[in-house]
């Protein structure tokens, strides 16, 4: 393959290259010299003096760029769907772009956050790699312009909405908000939820999407999962990988700039568990995969937590150990259902593996211990009388639900256990934020 300049997607990319080079050399001088003490004011400024024109040129450039890059992430989405290098790395490079400046801007007013300079300093990296590898892929890969047909905007939102998985996103942001709420001891304040729960949902979203994308192969022998988008083929592979990676990395920055350090590791650490470690190798590896794997849907409340605190302690932990026991008694319960799916798709769920008669087992075991770890925290002087309450009734209500799946067996109980025990996380997090605030 070589390189060619023939398609006008090619020409825009390298004319921004050059538009960000020009704009680190320049700002690179006026940092050096102190030339935005002589223009002051944003976003543009009046020079004081001849250094003053300097940072004015800055200013501008940032402009100018910032209009390129909007009009080649805009041409790369509406051209380049199939092309799942150029789509991605487009989507990477312009959320790295905004990214870098925001964060430069913060610095500003917060010039000890010591993980933004690193942030900053990360971002200019990936900012150099994303972009020289941008125009590197534009003139190999994409050599005319792609034409497409007019596509349903409405359908394709439903698409998008639906690779994100509304409904685990809402799960799993009422489990970051207990861990906020419990450890604020407070109803947290409207910005602080704010941008936890928008950086909760936007990461919990790109990691399904991404989950989505590594699993549409396997998804189109099963009959729960043929529908979805990428499976259908009304979204393409490129559209697929490149908004998993947006929304991840959305999620980092708003973390990161709007929360804190800790609460932004800890994201990256669930979306990196929950695709590299789960989806990537687990899901086809062992019959242990939702058991190991568990451990990625049990970190939001430690993102919540380290929200409030900066911190992490006992009580973080124990949030975590209780989602990490309730994962696998929850997902074997779906799986008993779709045993026939599982097998068809060579996934070693505990039914396919083991049979129906050791999972109905370990439902009942696994639940049991899931109603002790939450007696942990009345037990540690961690939680008071309405959480220990709850837990005790929501903990009967679900041992005796996994009783009826040992006991009887069967689709019909399998399935009430698998919607009961949604229920019951929803509840139990419930108590515990009632009980935090009280």
């Amino acid at each position: 393959m070589t390189y060619s300049l023939k398609s006008s997607f090619a020409k825009l990319v390298l004319a921004l290259f050059f538009l960000v080079l020009a704009l680190t050399v320049v700002g690179y001088f006026v940092t050096r010299t102190g030339a935005e003490a002589y223009c002051k004011g944003w976003p543009i400024c009046a020079p004081i003096a001849p250094m003053g024109w300097w940072k004015l040129a800055h200013m501008s450039l940032v402009g100018i760029a910032s209009v390129f890059m909007v009009i080649v992430f805009r041409k790369a989405w509406l051209e380049q769907h199939a092309q799942r290098v150029v789509l991605p790395l487009t989507t990477i490079l312009a959320i790295v772009f905004f990214g870098q400046a925001l964060v430069g801007a913060i610095q500003v007013t917060r010039p000890d956050a010591g993980h933004l300079v690193f942030l900053h300093r990360l971002t200019t990296l990936a900012l150099w790699v994303t972009l020289g590898l941008l125009v590197y892929a534009s003139g190999v890969l994409v050599q005319e312009e792609e034409r497409f047909a007019v596509l349903d905007k409405r359908q394709r939102a439903r698409d998008f909405l639906a690779l994100s998985k509304p409904l685990i996103v809402g799960l799993l942001l009422i489990t970051t908000y207990g861990g906020l709420v419990i450890g604020s001891r407070q109803w947290p304040s409207f910005s602080l939820t704010m941008w936890t729960l928008l950086g909760g949902a936007l990461a919990a979203g790109g990691s399904s999407a991404l989950n989505q994308f590594i699993d549409r192969e396997l998804d189109r022998h099963m009959q729960r999962t043929a529908k979805r988008p990428l499976a259908d083929g009304r979204l393409t592979d490129a559209e697929g990988l490149a908004f998993g990676l947006g929304l991840s990395l959305v999620s980092y920055y708003i973390f990161a700039v709007f929360v804190n350090g800790l609460a932004a590791l800890l994201s990256l650490a669930g979306i990196i568990y929950y695709v590299l470690v789960y989806s990537l190798w687990l899901k086809k590896a062992t019959v242990q995969n939702i058991v190991i794997g568990g451990g990625a849907g049990a970190i939001p409340p430690l993102v919540g937590y380290a929200a409030a605190t900066g911190s992490l302690d006992w009580t973080a932990w124990i949030l975590f150990a209780i989602i990490f026991m309730w994962t696998p008694p929850h997902f074997w319960a779906l799986a008993i259902v779709r045993m026939k799916d599982y097998e068809r798709a060579g996934v070693p769920m505990m039914p396919v593996v083991r049979g129906e008669l050791e999972t109905r087992r370990q439902i009942l075991i696994y639940t049991v211990e899931l109603v002790i770890v939450t007696l942990l925290l009345p037990i540690l002087n961690l939680a008071g009388t309405v959480y220990l309450v709850s837990s005790l009734v929501l903990g009967a209500a679900l041992i005796y639900a996994a009783w009826a799946v040992w006991r009887e067996g069967g689709n019909k109980v399998a399935w009430r256990m698998y919607k009961w025990s949604s229920t019951y996380l929803v509840f139990i997090f419930l108590a515990i934020m009632i009980d935090a605030v009280l």
